[in-house]
């Protein structure tokens, strides 16, 4: 059968027993119990563990057996002799756990905490064992869904385990039903598994795992295991305790969730299990819901559950209290979740990432022809072994910012494990592969530069060789690369690639037939240098923005388009009525760029011109006159629009997907700041080109009908900046939805001070000046509870020389003071004089707008038992804006930096350098909105990592760093340290005039204005 032929993990191999007592248990040797471990894979192990050894020493053993780095995800299960499963204590000796038998005790390795987003994932082998887990949750009926649904998820555990459809090895679906993946197979669903199984050609196992994953989790009885319960009129129902929150199941439909956010306090009296609702109301019609189990072991097995679940999910950290051994009176159960929660578990994996030994998968089918059929998969090619995001970001953590991560390469160093000295035994590099076998997984090639090999052959390193494996001069090295990422479905050239882990590669498959390209910075093929031509880069400049922009248009115009398609949301018809022709037409405006700057890289320098083909485009400008027009009314549609809760409900879904890679009204200002693009791109050009270039006239002819149509384009984008921000901070604070965008209100600044406490000292709180207000709070979750407001009109600041704290200030509103520190004496200065500032302009006004209902405001004591269910709505986009990136950083940015960031937009392609080798990886880099963002290529649709610069300082590599390259600049962020490596002079002064707009640090150099970096005239 499928499962009985399957080759076994060799981490799992059945271990000789061992007559030493293993290390961690008590000294004094006691019974040895000789426990069975039945791991993911169907293999059963032994262990042998001393009857009185804490449950972790059984646990520990297992991972180490395992190589399991992630451990915290998985747990130990067993079953009492009624049927009812609990998880192994950690902290209780194995003679003292619940249920559990001595008499040849069996435990089944699982699954514990189900992660809501596989991208948290960080090792491949992590994953792969989340997928041996859903197959046996589909096999054994936990997880039941649709028809469809299963067949897609079978045809991915097919994909995974015997490669892509052979038509020649499986002429029908008979292949199939040797194996059950479901309880209800039958004929029928194995023809729709073939008929996905088909579809997936070309995806390695590590995206088939992904996919297999990413669908699964979207599933409703994901990770549900049922507790049967009785509710207080005797009905029967399931509860279920997941990463949301406790949910409420009638047989396998779910009827409610008791979110985490909902619940005050769980406990349980005997057979009763209660949840304690919030006073403040949630829709439930009482504060205290019961729940009846059949035993009392029973109602503390899913009480220990919740606790567990709340711990890994909701909290940042969990503190280690010891178990109360001897008590006169009893408290209760002094049970507390000991292991790391979710975001110490993303923290650990980057700490501590090390080069993994390689994993077999199971094969359980019969042998395929096709190149993924055995494949040794390295293990722990971690995802995000050195984030570009500081951990604080991460959303999904406490929610993936999305974490966001980015990785390796592509996998050359796959091989077939049968003999690894063998020489028939290939590489799946030197076998042919179609145009759809782009594999992502989770390794690096980092290629010796001085050779470049034409074939080469790559063999698979043992398990305990040297970090490096050389093969015919290519060294293939497993690199902790980049962060966690906001990957999604791509789709290049219509083939689908993986939608979460979308891993970097390093080179392409073609770079590795020709290594030398690794070293520039080229696309497909090695093309024609005009280091010197400046002009030539200014054009590359337009097309490679140009790509960006057109995404970009894309976001608004196909993706929301369908995602709206039912809805008749006044602002977004108007806004898909005026975005359309601009999409339409810079979609034919790249084609030419595109084939122009094809035609400059292979003809002489008479035919070098770019301008003609702008002036031809500025006929569209009427399109852009009407959107100018219209977009703030658009804008203001929107802000009414998100009041409602329907809409809203979309709008935030629209968001979540990853090609949503920014807040959708910064899209809706991209064509606004395009024309500003274009005046500076056509000034570069004159500035470089003589006045009897044949391009200069076109320069000049455009310039002139681009200041007709943008005369006022400056106002404009103040005020649809400042609108913007004002949406934005109506969504980042809880309950203010809809409020701040009214009474023609202006954002002046945000970021982050310190405020003194006469009972706990300084604590950091987030302050927002508004040209009327200023409100002041703490992060909740995803979103800012708001402490307090003050009124501009009676606001007074004064410096305290004498106080010990540097850089701290007194704020005076009535007869109220708050003294504040801000993190440098440059971040004090900006305060102060913005608060100096509003408060004069603020004279000048007559009508002041009525201060705003606090309707969130509360006594810091209580944030952290009130705030919560922002954090299950989070999304790794909203953890990346700047009102969250200040919130970590530490740092503050007004509404002029957010003016001068929109005029400062780059991309295009860098090398960056890996951390602890020579090697540099390509990737296509998009500079927006004060962050990076990172792409394979710039087909993707999705970025896979993102770097938010606030708090960087951009500088040249010094001698100290040991950089043997021309065009390298350092970003740096405390002991965050990274290089990236651009193609030529010009580039490289663009890429640090636009990075140096959005650093704020104050020991940056500040070498850049707007317009023209000092090294671009230099280039002749």
């Amino acid at each position: 059968s499928l499962g009985s032929s399957c080759a076994k993990l060799p981490h799992s191999h059945s271990a000789e027993i061992s007559k030493t007592p293993p290390p961690g248990g008590p000294k004094n040797a006691g019974k040895m119990l000789a426990i069975r471990v039945h791991m993911l894979d169907d293999n059963v192990t032994l262990f042998q563990v001393q009857a009185k050894a804490l449950g972790r020493v059984l646990f520990e053993q297992v991972c180490k057996q395992l190589n399991l780095l992630e451990a915290d995800y998985f747990g130990l299960e067993y079953q009492d002799h009624n049927g009812t499963r609990f998880w192994l204590d950690l902290e209780k000796s194995l003679s003292r756990q619940v249920g559990l038998s001595l008499v040849e005790p069996l435990l089944h390795f699982c699954v514990k905490f189900y992660t809501p987003d596989p991208a948290q994932l960080e090792e491949e082998y992590t994953r792969y064992l989340f997928c041996l887990q859903i197959k046996r949750d589909l096999a054994q009926g936990h997880m039941q869904c649709n028809d469809n649904t299963a067949a897609l998820m079978a045809s991915y555990i097919v994909q995974a385990e015997c490669g892509d459809y052979v038509a020649e090895d499986y002429p029908d679906a008979s292949y199939l039903s040797t194996y059950k993946f479901v309880q209800h197979q039958d004929r029928d669903l194995e023809k729709k598994i073939m008929e996905n199984h088909k579809k997936h050609a070309g995806q390695s196992p590590a995206e088939a795992d992904l996919n297999l994953l990413e669908t699964a989790r979207r599933c409703e009885l994901y990770g549900m295991k049922m507790h049967p319960v009785k509710d207080h009129e005797g009905v029967p129902l399931n509860l279920a305790v997941a990463h949301m929150g406790i949910v409420v199941f009638q047989n396998y439909t779910k009827i409610y969730t008791f979110s985490w956010a909902k619940v005050r306090k769980i406990s349980f009296k005997r057979k009763r299990f209660l949840i304690k609702l919030h006073p403040d109301g949630y829709g439930y019609y009482k504060d205290t819901v019961e729940f009846f189990f059949e035993s009392r072991n029973e109602c503390k097995n899913l009480w220990k559950k919740c606790v567990e679940n709340h711990g890994f999910f909701r909290c940042n950290s969990v503190k280690r209290v010891p178990r109360q051994r001897t008590r006169v009176l009893s408290r209760g159960s002094s049970f507390r979740y000991s292991g790391k929660t979710q975001k110490q578990m993303v923290e650990f994996v980057r700490e501590n990432y090390v080069k993994r030994q390689n994993f077999q998968r199971s094969q359980s089918f019969r042998h395929s022809s096709s190149v993924h059929s055995s494949v040794a998969t390295n293990v722990g090619g971690s995802i995000s072994a050195h984030p570009l995001i500081p951990l604080g970001d991460n959303s999904i953590v406490s929610a993936s910012c999305g974490s966001m991560v980015l990785v390796g390469a592509d996998s050359p160093s796959r091989t077939s494990p049968v003999d690894q000295t063998t020489p028939s035994h290939s590489s799946l590099n030197t076998t042919p592969r179609t145009s759809h076998d782009r594999q992502h997984t989770v390794a690096v090639v980092e290629v010796d530069e001085k050779t470049a090999p034409s074939s080469p052959r790559f063999s698979s390193p043992l398990a305990n060789s040297s970090p490096k494996h050389k093969t015919n001069n290519v060294t293939i090295a497993v690199q902790p690369t980049v962060p966690k990422l906001n990957g999604g479905p791509n789709a290049i050239n219509g083939e689908h690639t993986s939608p979460e882990l979308s891993p970097l590669k390093s080179l392409k498959e073609d770079s590795v037939r020709n290594v030398g390209t690794s070293d520039t910075l080229d696309g497909e093929v090695k093309k024609k240098r005009y280091s010197s031509d400046k002009g030539y880069f200014i054009a590359k400049e337009i097309l490679m923005t140009e790509r960006t922009y057109r995404k970009d248009l894309e976001v608004i115009n196909l993706w929301l388009r369908e995602e709206f398609n039912k809805n008749d949301a006044p602002s977004i018809i108007n806004l898909l009525n005026i975005i359309d022709p601009l999409h339409d037409a810079h979609c034919l405006l790249l084609k030419e760029v595109e084939q122009r700057l094809a035609t400059w890289e292979s003809r002489g320098v008479n035919h070098h011109r770019i301008a003609d083909i702008l002036l031809r485009a500025i006929s569209n400008l009427q399109f852009y006159q009407d959107y100018l027009e219209q977009h703030q009314t658009v804008l203001e549609q929107l802000s009414k629009d998100l009041c409602g809760d329907a809409f809203e409900q979309i709008y935030t879904s629209f968001e979540k997907n990853k090609i949503c890679y920014l807040p959708l009204t910064l899209f809706i200002l991209k064509p606004v700041q395009r024309l500003l693009h274009y005046m500076q791109l056509i000034d570069r050009l004159m500035k470089y080109y003589s006045h009897d270039h044949p391009d200069y006239e076109d320069c000049e002819t455009a310039k002139f009908k681009l200041l007709d149509c943008t005369k006022n384009i400056h106002e404009i984008l103040q005020y649809s900046e400042n609108y913007v921000q004002l949406i934005e901070l109506s969504r980042d604070l809880s309950g203010f939805e809809g409020i701040l965008t009214e009474g023609g209100r202006h954002f002046i600044r945000q970021g982050c001070l310190s405020k003194f406490s006469q009972r706990k000292g300084f604590q950091q709180r987030m302050f927002f000046l508004l040209s009327d207000m200023m409100l002041y709070s703490n992060l909740c979750g995803q979103t800012f509870k708001v402490h307090g407001q003050m009124p501009i009109s009676s606001l007074t600041v004064q410096e305290r020389e004498d106080n010990p704290t540097p850089n701290s200030f007194i704020i005076y509103s009535g007869t109220r003071a708050i003294t504040v520190s801000a993190s440098t004496e440059e971040e004090k200065d900006k305060w102060l004089e913005d608060i100096a500032r509003a408060i004069e302009e603020s004279k000048n006004i007559t009508k002041q707008t009525s201060l705003l209902s606090l309707k969130c405001s509360s006594s810091s004591d209580d944030v952290n038992e009130k705030c919560g269910d922002d954090a299950i709505r989070a999304t790794p986009q909203r953890s990346n804006t700047t009102v969250h990136v200040c919130w970590h950083r530490n740092t503050s940015i007004s509404l002029n930096d957010q003016i001068r960031a929109a005029q400062n937009q780059l991309s295009g392609y860098l090398l960056r350098k890996f951390k602890n080798s020579n090697g540099w990886q390509k990737l296509w880099v998009v500079f927006t909105n004060f962050c990076l963002f990172f792409y394979k290529t710039f087909q993707d649709d999705a970025p896979l990592a993102s770097l938010p610069l606030l708090g960087y300082c951009v500088t040249a590599p010094t001698e100290k760093d040991n950089i043997n390259k021309d065009y390298v600049f350092k970003l740096q962020f405390k002991n965050h340290v990274y290089f990236f490596r651009a193609e030529s002079e010009y580039t490289f002064g663009r890429w640090m005039e636009v990075i140096g707009s959005a650093t704020q640090h104050s020991g940056r150099i500040r070498l850049f204005s707007r317009k023209e970096s000092a090294l671009e005239n230099k280039i002749s």
